[in-house]
């Protein structure tokens, strides 16, 4: 069945955005007297929402649920302000979304960033593309990897699970897909390895942006 829906996470498969979360959490560490950590360090770090980010960051032995939130307290106000001072589309996906809209392909976001910042990124990079619905995290609404999100976007678009392909940088993703029942795709060019998406089912993986078209007919070969 040709897919109807793509659902894009954000971090790590639309847009780079590690340098500027490690910046802003660096920040908030230093604040607190505790040690910072080269960016690199934050391809770990993140993919589970921001309190987990927070949680990987901190030193043994005092990442606790105060100083999370003492954390977050510190990182949003400067987050809000540079989340898009190095953050940039990955090569190629601009021409990707241009070419779905195209086609009449519905688009959807689904993050595991905290709503407001979702939001402000995808409108700042993405001003002339539709999406049908663009959902972070939110309050009271499990985080990926369970399927809830991918459900309200379902929903929100009036589209079946088959007709629908989800599109992930990270095991968290591919859990996500297959908790929600809906088909995966695993781009090498994120935060995770391939051999990850590969551990956590992916469906079919792909190398640069263009090759997701051919995932919208469920009998592409997956490479």
């Amino acid at each position: 069945m040709k897919k109807q829906l793509v659902i894009f996470d954000l971090d790590g498969t639309l847009l780079d955005t590690v340098a500027d979360l490690a910046n802003a959490t660096n920040q908030a560490l230093e604040q607190c007297g505790y040690p910072i950590h080269p960016v690199e360090a934050y391809y770990q770090f993140v993919g589970n929402g921001i309190n987990k980010l927070f949680a990987r960051a901190l030193p043994v032995g005092v990442s606790n649920e105060e100083n999370v939130q003492r954390i977050r307290s510190l990182f949003i106000p400067y987050y809000n302000e540079h989340n898009a001072d190095c953050s940039r589309p990955y090569s190629g996906i601009v021409e990707l979304l241009h070419t779905l809209q195209n086609k009449g392909v519905k688009l959807a976001v689904a993050s595991n960033k905290y709503h407001e910042a979702t939001l402000k990124l995808v409108r700042h990079f993405f001003p002339d593309i539709h999406f049908a619905a663009i959902y972070g995290q939110r309050e009271g609404v499990p985080i990926k990897p369970a399927p809830d999100v991918v459900f309200d976007i379902l929903q929100d678009t009036g589209t079946s699970k088959a007709q629908t392909l989800y599109v992930g940088d990270s095991g968290v993703d591919m859990l996500t897909a297959r908790h929600a029942e809906v088909e995966s795709v695993g781009v090498t060019w994120g935060f995770r390895s391939e051999a990850e998406l590969c551990e956590y089912g992916a469906a079919y993986i792909v190398h640069e942006a263009g090759e997701v078209l051919r995932c919208l007919d469920e009998n592409s070969p997956a490479e």
